[in-house]
């Protein structure tokens, strides 16, 4: 299928070739490929049911004239996964998570590097140079080993040993540079100009936004798969999400999904374009900066300041303004998150979605967490939530002190093992753990609380789906506290408090009461001076609900 380039600036329209990095009127290097939409929406539809659901299948819009069978590794076609324990978390039950960490090196990058390998491949280039925080480095490793491409990789002193030692294991020659990843960059950018190689351009390359407007592609597919068609009869085929969130560092993925959704939309496949909202490490946050400032271009940060060295771009230069655009365009916002709040993050995503993320993935989680809190995004709204990258072997600052418990065995000779065991057992979990019920209706509640305070420490958990149980178990157990749901079938929670406060025996047992809806002022006023704390389910994710558990059973 014929394909060509246009550029941003001058507006002239160029054949593609993967060499030729800039425009040839005006030499301006931010161009983008155009296809012919109007063929390819006739003809893809009957096409893609008899592909396998990888990148390749949406070859027509890609930069790849000849796709090479043997360069690739499965990537693409990655899981859209529902947050169901997440969702209710935070009361946004249409919460998915777009699952990155399954492609071939575990990263989002695959995908820019078996399009970029494939095009320099068909161009007949054997040498390359790309500058890197670590995950674009891994990927052009594996696909360049792959293509018999040399590889070339500058990485800054501050990426993870783990990932420095992998870049190398698949034959690349790593320069490991004592600088800020800008300063790599330009360095990187010297040495091919010198040496007349290929040099990565990021963003700024064809390759690179082509291969992240896949992630749309394959997002309105599983959506419409997951949550049905639009509710339309107009011919629409797929659904688009009202939000797209992922973390940022140049900008690259977010623009190359933003093209991938415009194309659908173009093509009539979709009705909607979704706000996207790229969030950044707090300490190096260049575009949320000048995104809050009015600014159409951005302000560099000259010392990042983050633990999350693979986000730590301070100077994203034209990439900032084009992602302003899209990002006004689509009503969507730039948001930023502390290194603290991510490592949070981290947390919660592994404990409540067994989904282990690196930092630079889960600052997109922390920033959902953050538009989720301000009314920024709403209830009903689907969102899709890019999971970047798996996690690498954690840092120590991350899991902090006292992460793991110890258990010594006596010898043999001391005592009998059978007691030497039970022995152990006991100073891990002691017979009795303080002890809590959970009263709902709900299982779905009283699992993601149980998921909560398991996460937290050693409780005794109890729980009862009705308040007739709940009661009875209540006064069976005398347990150190009670979470109590309000809006249960046949005895409600005020009834249960009722009992509880003209029993003697519970009357002084601490109450939260969560409840799914806005209690009424009357209501309000029925609970005051009989519990210790009203929470609203969905906001379980708010650091209040446990500091109330843990001061109520000191």
């Amino acid at each position: 299928m014929p394909f060509s380039v246009r550029c941003l600036d001058c507006r002239y329209t160029a054949p593609y070739s993967p060499v030729a990095t800039q425009c040839p009127r005006c030499n301006s290097q931010w161009r983008e490929a155009e296809y012919d939409y109007e063929t390819i929406a006739k003809i893809l539809p009957s096409l893609l049911p008899r592909r396998p659901f990888d990148l390749w299948r949406y070859r027509e819009l890609l930069p790849v004239r000849n796709p090479i069978p043997h360069l690739s590794l499965g990537e693409g076609g990655t899981p859209l996964i529902r947050a169901v324990n997440l969702g209710m978390m935070l009361g946004t039950p249409h919460l998915y998570i777009k699952d990155e960490r399954q492609g071939p090196t575990a990263s989002f990058k695959d995908r820019q590097a078996v399009i970029t390998i494939a095009a320099l491949k068909e161009a007949g280039i054997n040498e390359i140079v790309v500058a890197s925080t670590g995950n674009v480095a891994i990927a052009y490793s594996a696909y360049a080993a792959r293509a018999g491409i040399k590889l070339w990789a500058f990485v800054t002193s501050l990426v993870p040993a783990v990932k420095m030692r992998e870049i190398a294991l698949y034959g690349s020659q790593v320069v490991k540079v004592t600088a800020s990843y800008d300063q790599a960059k330009l360095l990187a950018a010297e040495f091919a100009r010198q040496r007349g190689l290929y040099f990565d351009l990021g963003a700024r390359a064809i390759t690179s936004i082509e291969s992240m407007k896949t992630i749309a592609f394959e997002i309105s597919e599983q959506l419409t798969a997951l949550v049905g068609p639009p509710a339309r009869d107009d011919g629409l085929r797929l659904r688009a999400p009202d939000w797209y969130i992922q973390a940022i560092s140049g900008g690259m993925g977010p623009m190359g999904v933003y093209k991938g959704f415009y194309e659908l939309k173009g093509m009539g496949w979709i009705d909607r374009m979704p706000a996207l909202a790229p969030i950044q490490a707090e300490g190096c946050a260049p575009m949320v900066n000048s995104w809050k400032k009015g600014l159409e271009e951005a302000e560099p940060v000259l010392t990042p300041r983050t633990h999350i060295e693979t986000l730590a771009t301070g100077n994203p230069g034209r990439a900032y303004t084009i992602l302003r655009n899209q990002v006004k365009a689509t009503g969507g916002v730039f948001e930023s998150v502390s290194d603290e709040e991510t490592y949070r993050a981290m947390h919660v995503l592994a404990k409540m979605e067994g989904i282990s993320a690196e930092p630079a993935a889960a600052v997109a989680f922390a920033g959902l967490f953050k538009l989720v809190r301000a009314g920024i995004i709403k209830s009903d709204d689907v969102i899709v939530v890019n999971c970047t990258g798996h996690t690498m072997p954690t840092e120590p600052f991350v899991l902090g002190e006292n992460w793991a418990r110890s258990v010594v065995l006596p010898s043999r000779s001391e005592e009998k093992p059978q007691e030497g065991l039970l022995a152990a057992l006991t100073n891990i979990a002691p017979e009795r753990f303080r002890s809590i019920v959970i009263v709902d209706d709900s299982a779905d509640s009283r699992r993601l609380i149980r998921r909560i305070l398991q996460s937290q420490g050693d409780f005794r958990i109890l729980e009862t789906p009705d308040g007739q149980s709940g009661l009875a178990l209540i006064q069976q157990e005398l347990p150190d506290l009670i979470i109590l749901d309000l809006m249960m079938p046949e005895m409600d929670g005020f009834a249960v408090l009722d009992h509880l406060k003209a029993n003697p025996e519970t009357a002084q047992i601490p109450v939260i009461v969560a409840s799914a809806k806005e209690l009424t002022p009357d209501e309000k006023s029925k609970l005051a001076g009989r519990i210790q704390s009203l929470m609203q389910k969905g906001d379980f994710l708010n650091d209040e609900f446990l500091e109330e558990v843990r001061s109520l059973i000191k």
